[in-house]
């Protein structure tokens, strides 16, 4: 036997003997299953029993990552989605978050535009971006699931979004696997009317910042809006609204949150329960 044939019979046994260590894709899962809604969280018997119990919507979240002015992470957006997107899946009952894209168009790279002018951003071009989307719809698709929900947590993001969904519906037209974008995710002039009905009434100061988005990062990770630096440095307010005490922002967080995943389960259902 020459020597290449051997080492192909080798590697040919190496793959089916590590092929032979997997259950098969029906083997029972031999433990309980964690309780979470976000795909990344889960194992893969997690996510095929989901589906079969009837989590057949899956929510595909574009964050971002860019400079937000001197108080708040580059990961802004995947930070508010994170919040977001667990009360939005939890309402509807039926539904699994993929993991969040964190890179997104966010201007040209060279020579830099938008937020591409500050360090720690990270952009796409609009080709690359819904080339990705198109990729992480299609394998959801695969695996079984029936109703695809693209958000977005950024203005650059909608267009792409929108675009996806158009072709892959027209692609898949006749199938059981739909595609949705809920425009309705991205209203923050809707949340800060909202906010000044509860008499929250800000002052623009020019910052990429803001009352509502410093408040639902806050009920992920205070340290993300800088929360001890700028109590030290006599900073801790935004748009002439005062962040302490920090557990009564936090409650703030969790009302826009509910507030906006209401809006957008309401969006989704409606969209879900449309004729195609």
């Amino acid at each position: 036997m020459s020597r290449s044939l051997l080492v192909a019979c080798l590697l040919a046994l190496l793959s089916a003997s590590a092929l032979s260590q997997n259950p098969a894709p029906d083997a029972k899962r031999p433990i309980e299953a964690f309780d979470s809604i976000f795909i990344e969280e889960l194992t893969w018997m997690e996510v095929r029993d989901a589906l079969k119990a009837g989590k057949t919507t899956v929510i595909i979240p574009t964050g971002g990552v860019e400079q937000n002015g001197p108080y708040l992470a580059t990961g802004k957006h995947n930070y508010v989605l994170r919040a977001t997107t667990e009360a939005i899946a939890r309402k509807l009952g039926n539904a699994l978050v993929a993991p969040i894209v964190p890179f997104v168009p966010e201007g040209d790279i060279a020579p830099p535009t938008g937020h591409m002018k500050y360090p720690g951003t990270i952009s796409l071009t609009e080709d690359t971006y819904q080339r990705l989307l198109t990729d992480i719809c299609a394998s959801h698709k695969t695996h079984g699931f029936e109703h695809i929900v693209m958000i977005g947590d950024s203005g650059g993001n909608q267009k792409g979004m929108k675009a996806v969904a158009g072709k892959l519906n027209a692609k898949w037209a006749g199938g059981k696997t739909r595609v949705h974008f809920i425009s309705e995710y991205y209203d923050y002039p809707g949340v800060d009317k909202w906010l000044r009905s509860q008499g929250i009434v800000q002052k623009n100061e020019g910052l990429h910042d803001g009352f509502a988005v410093t408040a639902i990062m806050m009920t992920v990770d205070p340290t993300t809006v800088r929360m001890k630096q700028r109590i030290a440095a006599d900073k801790f307010r935004i748009n002439g609204i005062e962040l302490a005490p920090a557990e009564k922002t936090i409650e703030w967080g969790k009302k826009i949150v509910d507030m906006r995943a209401e809006a957008t389960v309401k969006a989704i259902r409606k969209v879900i329960t449309a004729k195609p």
